[in-house]
């Protein structure tokens, strides 16, 4: 288990120096907001973009990622089904619906699929799934509940991914790998060192919100947090279980690599997605800390029954 408490760790530490950064005030009141524009908007997608140009996108063609679209499309589908039914809006339904399904596979599922499964490659098609996948779709609809997507016809609101900076950046990266074409490193180094920025400013931003804060699970939003948790810590895993044993037949090492992915917590970004647009900020926080706290004994726990 030394795999998961080591990229637990880091995460942690990170946070902690970003806590104290904004007990301290080093980066005066604006240091989380200039943080978050700064990973949004020049940091990771550069880095989404460096990660799918060097990917091997023959990944997307697995039973591994069949298992994580419909264990991802489960869990997510059950919080936006419970958000119309109780009316939470369409952008805190669409924060909470990813709270509930997007997994760290990053910063935290890379070093726990070195240390764990025994190969990084193995979170690549959730990561692909993810950012090419479900990051445009949910930040298209983002766009659109924060009313930006409504301004202009009808072909300017189809084109909103292609406005984004993150899906932008996601969706090069994927035209550069499957077109077959070698980055110039002139060009590729500035963006790989810009792109090393983005994690540790996520965290980083995420510790400084923690300052001043009440406990998670409080306030107008606790419904929320208590459902994306529970999908987040136990449905998801439990769903990507049930398809990867009954439904695709997969076992062994097969089985505990989705297993253990989709078990990874929600993952840091989606607060930044939040802040950015302004919407369900608290929900993304909480849904964040708690689902993180969790994930220890999860994984631990898959990785004992499955390993």
């Amino acid at each position: 288990m030394q795999g998961v408490l080591t990229g637990f760790a880091v995460i942690a530490v990170v946070i902690g120096v970003g806590y104290l950064i904004g007990l301290r005030g080093y980066l005066g009141a604006q240091g989380r907001e200039v943080l978050t524009k700064l990973a949004f908007h020049v940091a990771s997608p550069a880095l989404l973009f460096t990660t799918l140009a060097r990917a091997d996108l023959s990944v997307v063609f697995s039973s591994r990622l069949l298992v994580t679209a419909l264990s991802t499309a489960a869990a997510a589908g059950v919080f936006v089904a419970v958000g119309v039914v109780r009316g939470w809006g369409l952008g805190r339904t669409t924060i909470g619906a990813l709270c509930s399904s997007y997994v760290n596979s990053g910063n935290l599922g890379i070093p726990i699929a070195v240390y764990v499964l025994g190969d990084a490659s193995l979170v690549a098609p959730v990561l692909l799934f993810q950012l090419v996948g479900v990051t445009p779709v949910a930040l298209t609809v983002l766009d659109l509940a924060s009313g930006e997507g409504e301004k202009g016809p009808l072909w300017r609101r189809l084109l909103t991914p292609l406005r984004n900076p993150i899906a932008l950046g996601s969706l090069a990266g994927v035209a550069v790998s499957a077109a077959g074409l070698k980055v110039p490193a002139p060009v590729m180094d500035p963006l790989t060192l810009i792109g090393g920025m983005s994690v540790p400013a996520v965290l980083l931003a995420f510790g400084i919100s923690l300052c001043g804060s009440t406990m998670p699970g409080r306030g107008p939003e606790r419904q929320l947090v208590l459902l994306s948790v529970v999908l987040k810590s136990v449905g998801q895993p439990a769903a990507a279980w049930a398809l990867a044993a009954g439904v695709f037949g997969l076992h062994g090492a097969q089985l505990l690599d989705v297993v253990v992915t989709s078990s990874l917590p929600a993952a840091q970004n989606l607060y930044t997605y939040a802040s950015t647009y302004g919407v369900g900020e608290r929900l993304a926080r909480d849904s964040i800390l708690v689902s993180t706290v969790l994930s220890v004994p999860v994984l631990v726990v898959v990785a004992t029954l499955l390993g």
